[in-house]
Protein backbone atom coordinates (compact mmCIF):
# COMPACT_ATOMS: atom_id res chain seq x y z
CA UNK A 1 0.00 0.00 0.00
CA UNK A 2 1.36 2.98 -0.94
CA UNK A 3 1.19 6.46 1.58
CA UNK A 4 -1.44 8.09 -1.06
CA UNK A 5 -3.91 5.02 -0.21
CA UNK A 6 -3.18 5.04 3.45
CA UNK A 7 -6.28 6.18 5.15
CA UNK A 8 -4.48 7.33 8.40
CA UNK A 9 -1.60 9.70 6.21
CA UNK A 10 -5.17 11.08 4.61
CA UNK A 11 -6.12 11.64 8.14
CA UNK A 12 -3.29 13.30 8.76
CA UNK A 13 -2.96 15.14 5.35
CA UNK A 14 -6.80 16.50 6.19
CA UNK A 15 -8.44 14.77 3.28
CA UNK A 16 -10.52 12.78 5.98
CA UNK A 17 -12.13 13.78 9.53
CA UNK A 18 -11.33 12.68 12.62
CA UNK A 19 -11.72 13.28 16.44
CA UNK A 20 -8.53 14.46 17.22
CA UNK A 21 -7.18 13.68 21.08
CA UNK A 22 -3.75 14.72 20.97
CA UNK A 23 -0.90 16.04 18.61
CA UNK A 24 2.46 17.54 18.15
CA UNK A 25 5.30 17.31 15.48
CA UNK A 26 5.61 13.52 15.25
CA UNK A 27 2.48 12.04 16.78
CA UNK A 28 -1.34 12.02 16.17
CA UNK A 29 -3.53 10.42 18.57
CA UNK A 30 -7.58 10.06 17.56
CA UNK A 31 -10.01 8.21 18.50
CA UNK A 32 -10.96 5.19 16.56
CA UNK A 33 -13.89 5.16 14.67
CA UNK A 34 -15.38 1.86 15.70
CA UNK A 35 -15.24 2.53 19.81
CA UNK A 36 -14.69 -0.88 21.21
CA UNK A 37 -15.15 1.08 24.42
CA UNK A 38 -16.39 4.74 25.20
CA UNK A 39 -12.74 6.48 24.76
CA UNK A 40 -11.05 4.03 22.26
CA UNK A 41 -8.13 5.61 21.16
CA UNK A 42 -5.43 5.35 18.02
CA UNK A 43 -1.72 6.39 18.57
CA UNK A 44 -0.16 7.23 15.28
CA UNK A 45 3.44 8.45 14.35
CA UNK A 46 3.07 11.58 11.50
CA UNK A 47 5.99 9.89 9.20
CA UNK A 48 4.32 6.67 7.42
CA UNK A 49 5.35 3.33 8.42
CA UNK A 50 4.03 0.08 7.81
CA UNK A 51 4.09 -1.78 11.50
CA UNK A 52 6.40 -2.02 14.15
CA UNK A 53 8.39 -4.49 11.98
CA UNK A 54 9.39 -1.75 9.61
CA UNK A 55 9.31 1.14 12.36
CA UNK A 56 12.98 2.78 13.33
CA UNK A 57 13.81 3.32 16.99
CA UNK A 58 13.22 7.21 16.80
CA UNK A 59 10.04 6.56 15.72
CA UNK A 60 9.41 3.83 18.08
CA UNK A 61 10.63 6.13 20.92
CA UNK A 62 8.78 9.20 19.84
CA UNK A 63 5.10 6.94 19.71
CA UNK A 64 5.34 4.89 22.50
CA UNK A 65 6.84 8.25 24.53
CA UNK A 66 3.15 9.64 24.29
CA UNK A 67 1.15 6.67 25.60
CA UNK A 68 1.62 7.56 28.85
CA UNK A 69 0.10 11.42 28.81
CA UNK A 70 -2.70 10.38 26.95
CA UNK A 71 -3.48 6.70 28.55
CA UNK A 72 -3.74 9.56 32.15
CA UNK A 73 -6.17 11.36 30.00
CA UNK A 74 -8.03 8.64 29.09
CA UNK A 75 -8.25 7.77 32.83
CA UNK A 76 -8.60 11.46 34.05
CA UNK A 77 -11.33 12.23 31.89
CA UNK A 78 -13.46 8.82 31.92
CA UNK A 79 -12.10 7.16 35.07
CA UNK A 80 -12.21 3.45 33.19
CA UNK A 81 -11.41 -0.16 35.28
CA UNK A 82 -8.43 -0.77 33.40
CA UNK A 83 -7.25 -0.26 29.74
CA UNK A 84 -5.83 -2.24 27.43
CA UNK A 85 -2.77 -1.59 24.92
CA UNK A 86 -2.71 -3.27 21.88
CA UNK A 87 -0.69 -3.01 18.91
CA UNK A 88 -1.47 -5.39 15.51
CA UNK A 89 1.04 -6.28 13.01
CA UNK A 90 -0.09 -7.59 9.80
CA UNK A 91 -3.26 -9.14 8.61
CA UNK A 92 -3.06 -12.57 10.47
CA UNK A 93 -2.91 -10.69 13.59
CA UNK A 94 -5.64 -8.01 12.84
CA UNK A 95 -4.25 -5.38 11.69
CA UNK A 96 -6.43 -3.67 8.72
CA UNK A 97 -4.87 0.01 8.39
CA UNK A 98 -1.44 -0.50 7.41
CA UNK A 99 0.02 2.43 9.02
CA UNK A 100 1.67 1.95 12.87
CA UNK A 101 -1.37 2.34 15.08
CA UNK A 102 -1.44 1.83 18.69
CA UNK A 103 -4.66 1.01 20.50
CA UNK A 104 -5.96 2.37 24.03
CA UNK A 105 -9.01 1.20 24.79
CA UNK A 106 -10.65 1.78 28.15
CA UNK A 107 -12.65 -1.07 29.97
CA UNK A 108 -14.88 -0.25 31.99
CA UNK A 109 -17.18 -3.50 33.09
CA UNK A 110 -16.04 -7.11 31.73
CA UNK A 111 -16.81 -7.38 27.95
CA UNK A 112 -20.41 -5.22 28.31
CA UNK A 113 -17.71 -2.61 26.32
CA UNK A 114 -17.65 -5.17 23.14
CA UNK A 115 -14.08 -6.16 24.22
CA UNK A 116 -13.86 -9.66 23.55
CA UNK A 117 -11.00 -9.68 21.21
CA UNK A 118 -13.58 -8.92 18.82
CA UNK A 119 -14.06 -5.91 17.00
CA UNK A 120 -17.78 -4.59 18.11
CA UNK A 121 -18.07 -1.38 16.86
CA UNK A 122 -20.21 1.10 18.53
CA UNK A 123 -19.81 3.87 16.26
CA UNK A 124 -23.47 5.12 16.84
CA UNK A 125 -23.07 4.95 20.20
CA UNK A 126 -21.00 8.28 20.98
CA UNK A 127 -20.24 11.51 19.76
CA UNK A 128 -16.69 11.46 18.60
CA UNK A 129 -15.95 15.00 18.31
CA UNK A 130 -17.71 15.65 21.92
CA UNK A 131 -15.56 12.51 23.36
CA UNK A 132 -12.38 13.95 21.89
CA UNK A 133 -12.93 17.29 23.37
CA UNK A 134 -13.54 15.89 26.64
CA UNK A 135 -9.95 14.15 26.41
CA UNK A 136 -8.21 16.89 25.64
CA UNK A 137 -8.63 19.29 28.39
CA UNK A 138 -6.91 16.39 30.32
CA UNK A 139 -3.59 16.42 27.70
Amino acid sequence: MSMSDCIFCKILDGELPSAKVYEDEDVYAFLDISQVSKGHTLVIPKNHTENIYETDEETAQKVFARIPKIANALQKTYEPKGMNILQNNGEFAGQTVFHLHIHLIPRYDNNEDGFDLKWVTHNDAYDLQELSNEIRKNI
